[in-house]
C-alpha cells in the first residue's frame, strides 16, 4: 500500500491538565491512519524522556514514523486556552524538529506516497525546510500535496508560502490566515472567494480548503465548483488538533474515492468530534469512519 505523509513539527502541546503529543503532522498522520491508511508521520525528537514518550506513544498508538533523533531538546510549545477553547500558542525555539535531517528512508517513502501533508511552521528553520523540499521534490507525479498553511507567531515570510504553494495541488488555509496571504501576496480588498479562485489559478491548485471556524468551511475546485458546510454546535473542550483532523479526513476521504462535498461533510464532522476531546489525537467512533 502506498504512503501518507505527514511531514513537520512534532512536539508536546503543552496545556493547563498536562503535556500532549501533538505537531501537526503527527495529528494529520494519526487521523488518517485511523481511516485504514498506512500512514507515516517524519520528523525529528531529541535524545530526551520527551523524545522517548514520543515515540513510545506513536508505537502504542500502531502509528509509523521516520523520526530521527537529533541533538535538541524535544519541541514543546505553551498552549493557553481562552473561555471558547480556541488556543494561543508560545513555541519553544531552537528544537528538534528545526532539525529534520533528510535520509535514506524518507527519500524511499517519499518515492511512494500517495498523499503529503506539509505546512510552513516546521520550515521556520533552513535545515528542516531544505528536508521538507527535498521529499516534496522525490514524491510521484500523482501525489496529493496539501499545504495546510498553519501560520504561527512570526515564523513565515512570503517566500516560504509562495514556494510551498508551487509544491502543492491543494492549499488549506484559515480565515485569518487568508486576510494575511492576501495582504503579503497583494490581494487587497477582495472576498474571501475571489482570494481563493485568484490563488488556485495562479498557482494551478485543484482546490483551497477555506475553514471559517464557527462560520463554517468552504471547498473551492475546479470549473466554479464550490463546497459549503456549517460547522456543527458540539461542546468544546480544546479546538487543538481540530484543523488537523479536518485535514487527515479530508484527504483519506478523496483517496478513498468520495466525492469533494462527501469527503467535506466526513472532515466537518471528524473535527467537530475531536474539538469535544482534550488534545488532538482522541480515537474517533466507528461512524465517523465512513
Amino acid at each position: 500500500m502506498r504512503k501518507i505523509i505527514g511531514l513537520g513539527e512534532v512536539l508536546f502541546d503543552v496545556l493547563p491538565q498536562g503535556a500532549k503529543l501533538g505537531g501537526a503532522p503527527a495529528n494529520f498522520a494519526f487521523h488518517v491512519s485511523q481511516f485504514g491508511y498506512d500512514a507515516v508521520a517524519i520528523s525529528a525528537v531529541g535524545n530526551d524522556i520527551l523524545g522517548d514518550h514520543a515515540l513510545k506513544t506513536f508505537d502504542d498508538n500502531g502509528l509509523k514514523y521516520i523520526i530521527p533523533r537529533v541533538p535538541y531538546p524535544t519541541g514543546t510549545v505553551n498552549v493557553t486556552l481562552d473561555e471558547a477553547g480556541v488556543p494561543t500558542y508560545t513555541f519553544t525555539p531552537d528544537v528538534a524538529w528545526d532539525h529534520i535531517p533528510f535520509t535514506p528512508e524518507m527519500e524511499a517513502v517519499a518515492k511512494e506516497a500517495r498523499a503529503v501533508c506539509f505546512g510552513s511552521l516546521a520550515q521556520r528553520s533552513a535545515v528542516s525546510r531544505e528536508t521538507i523540499n527535498k521529499v516534496l521534490e522525490a514524491t510521484p507525479e500523482d501525489c496529493l500535496k496539501i499545504f495546510d498553511i498553519n501560520l504561527r507567531g512570526n515564523f513565515y515570510n512570503k517566500e516560504v508560502l509562495q514556494q510551498g504553494v508551487r509544491h502543492a495541488n491543494i492549499l488549506k488555509i484559515n480565515d485569518e490566515e487568508l486576510i494575511i496571504v492576501g495582504r503579503m501576496f497583494d490581494y487587497p480588498g477582495l472576498d474571501i472567494e475571489e482570494k481563493c479562485r485568484i490563488i488556485m489559478r495562479r498557482y494551478h491548485l485543484k482546490m483551497v480548503v477555506l475553514t471559517c471556524g464557527t462560520n463554517g468551511s468552504y471547498v473551492f475546485g475546479e470549473n466554479g465548483f464550490t463546497s459549503f458546510k456549517p460547522t456543527p454546535k458540539v461542546k468544546v473542550a480544546d479546538t487543538v488538533g481540530a484543523g488537523d483532523s479536518f485535514t487527515g479526513a479530508f484527504t483519506a476521504s478523496l483517496l478513498s474515492g468520495k466525492t469533494i462535498e462527501e469527503a467535506h461533510e466526513i472532515a466537518v464532522n471528524v473535527s467537530a468530534y475531536v474539538c469535544t476531546k482534550k488534545g488532538a489525537m482522541p480515537k474517533l467512533p466507528q461512524k465517523l469512519i465512513k
